[in-house]
C-alpha cells in the first residue's frame, strides 16, 4: 500500500474498497475491469447484495471512406465527352438529368457543393446569349419559317457576311438552341464536378511533381472566402458608424483594411509553412532532372500534337497514337519528378472498388457516344433542315442511363456510416 508523506498510509479509492468488500479480487492496471460488482449493504441497513452499475464502452465504428475525387472528375468528363459527340436535345437534356439527378444524391454539406447551382444558371444564360446572338446578327442556317422581321442596319462591303436585323427563322432559332444547349452541357458537367469533389482533397492527390502548385492553389482557394468574410464584415461596420460602403471612397475604405489584413495573413502562414517545412525539396541527380524535364516537355507536346490530330481529318491516322505516347511520356516526367518532393500525405484518398465503379460508368458512358458517333452520327446530330422533331436513339439513351451509377455506388456523405 503506498503512503502518503508522513507515514500514514493512503487509503484505497473507494471503487477498490467496494471491490475488496464483495469479495472480488482485481489488481489495478490488469487490464480488465470485472464484470459485475455487488455491495454487502442492502436497504433500511439490512445486510443484502446489490449489483453495482459497470458502464461498458461502446465501440466506435470507423466513418466511411469518401470516395476519390479523381473518380468525380474523371465521372464528369466521360459525361461532358459524350455531351461534344451530339447535338441532339433530347440526348443533352439526357445528360443533364443524369448529372442533377447524381448530384442531388451524393452532393456533401460543404460550400463547394453548392456551385452547381451557379453553374446551372451560367448554363441558361448561355443559352440565352446564343439566342439573342442568332437573332440580331442572323444564322448561318437559311430557313423558309420567318418568325419575325427586324429593321436591318446596312453596312460596308468589307463586312461581308455580318449583318445586324434582318429576318428570324425558325430554322436559325433551332439551330443556335442546339448549339447553345450543347456548351450548356458541358458547363452544367464541370459544375457537378465541382459539386461532387472537394478542391482541397483534389489537389492533395496530385502527384509530388504538382506540389508547389497544389499547395498555391489550396491556399488561394482558403484565403478567397477569407476575404469575402472581411469586406461583408468591414462594410457592416462602416454602416453601423454612419459611414459610407459603397461607391469609389467606400471601396477604397473597405479595400485597404482588406488587403492588410490578407497580407498579415500571408506572412503568418508563410512563417507557419516555414517552420514546418513547407518547400524543401530532396537532392536529385542532374541526369534524373533533365530526363524529367525531357519526358515532362516531350509528353505535352505529344498530347497537343494527338490532339489537334483527333480534331483534324488529315490527322486521324496519327492522332491516337501521338496522344497516347504523349500522355505516357508526361505520366512517367510527373512521377520522376515526385523524386523531389520530401512529403507524406496525412489520410490520403484510397482508390477503392467505388472509384473504380464511378470512373468506369463515365468511361463506358464516353466510350459508347465514340462507337456511336461512328457508326450512326445523324441520330446524333438532327438537322434543322426540313423542320422536324429530334428522335431518341435507343442505344445512346440507355448509354446515358450508365451513368446513374454513382447515384447508388459511391457512399453517401450524409451517412456517418
Amino acid at each position: 500500500m503506498p503512503s502518503v508523506p508522513g507515514g500514514t498510509p493512503a487509503q484505497p479509492p473507494a471503487a477498490l474498497r467496494l471491490l475488496r468488500s464483495s469479495g472480488q479480487a482485481w489488481r489495478w492496471g490488469d487490464g480488465s475491469p470485472p464484470a459485475r460488482a455487488t455491495s454487502r449493504v442492502g436497504e433500511g441497513g439490512r445486510s443484502g447484495t446489490r449489483q453495482a452499475p459497470v458502464s461498458v464502452p461502446t465501440p466506435r465504428r470507423r466513418p466511411r471512406a469518401a470516395l476519390h475525387p479523381g473518380a468525380w472528375w474523371l465521372w464528369s468528363l466521360g459525361l461532358g465527352t459524350a455531351a461534344t459527340r451530339t447535338t441532339n436535345p433530347l440526348l443533352l437534356a439526357l445528360l443533364i438529368a443524369t448529372s442533377a439527378y447524381v448530384v442531388a444524391a451524393r452532393r456533401p454539406d460543404t460550400p463547394t457543393a453548392r456551385s452547381y447551382t451557379a453553374f446551372v444558371k451560367l448554363a441558361l444564360a448561355v443559352i440565352l446569349i446564343r439566342l439573342v446572338f442568332a437573332t440580331a446578327l442572323g444564322s448561318p442556317v437559311p430557313g423558309t419559317h420567318v418568325i419575325a422581321s427586324l429593321p436591318e442596319v446596312p453596312l460596308p462591303d468589307r463586312a461581308q457576311g455580318i449583318r445586324l436585323g434582318g429576318k428570324v427563322t425558325a430554322e436559325g432559332l433551332l439551330f443556335a438552341f442546339y448549339d447553345g444547349l450543347h456548351l450548356a452541357t458541358l458547363l452544367i458537367c464541370v459544375g457537378a464536378a465541382n459539386a461532387l469533389a472537394n478542391p482541397a482533397r483534389l489537389l492533395k492527390s496530385l502527384p509530388g511533381a504538382l506540389y508547389e502548385m497544389g499547395v498555391a492553389v489550396v491556399v488561394a482557394l482558403t484565403f478567397a472566402p477569407n476575404l469575402i468574410l472581411d469586406v461583408q464584415r468591414l462594410r457592416a461596420a462602416r454602416r453601423l458608424r454612419g459611414r459610407p460602403d459603397k461607391g469609389v471612397r467606400g471601396l477604397l475604405q473597405v479595400a485597404l483594411p482588406v488587403l492588410e489584413g490578407a497580407l498579415e495573413r500571408s506572412v503568418a502562414l508563410a512563417a507557419a509553412m516555414d517552420a514546418r517545412g513547407y518547400g524543401r525539396t530532396a537532392d536529385v541527380p542532374a541526369p534524373v532532372r533533365r530526363t524529367t524535364t525531357a519526358l515532362t516537355l516531350g509528353g505535352l507536346l505529344g498530347v497537343c500534337a494527338g490532339t489537334y490530330g483527333l480534331l483534324t481529318a488529315e490527322g486521324g491516322a496519327y492522332g491516337l497514337p501521338v496522344l497516347l505516347l504523349g500522355l505516357a511520356a508526361a505520366l512517367a516526367g510527373l512521377r520522376l519528378g515526385g523524386r523531389r518532393s520530401l512529403r507524406t500525405r496525412y489520410r490520403p484518398d484510397r482508390w477503392n472498388v467505388r472509384a473504380w465503379l464511378v470512373t468506369g460508368s463515365g468511361v463506358a458512358v464516353a466510350a459508347l457516344f465514340v462507337l456511336a458517333s461512328v457508326h450512326g452520327p445523324e441520330a446524333l446530330n438532327p438537322g434543322v433542315i426540313p423542320l422536324v422533331a429530334p428522335t431518341l436513339p435507343l442505344w445512346p439513351a440507355a448509354a446515358v442511363l450508365l451513368g446513374l451509377l454513382p447515384a447508388f455506388a459511391a457512399p453517401d456523405p450524409k451517412d456517418p456510416s
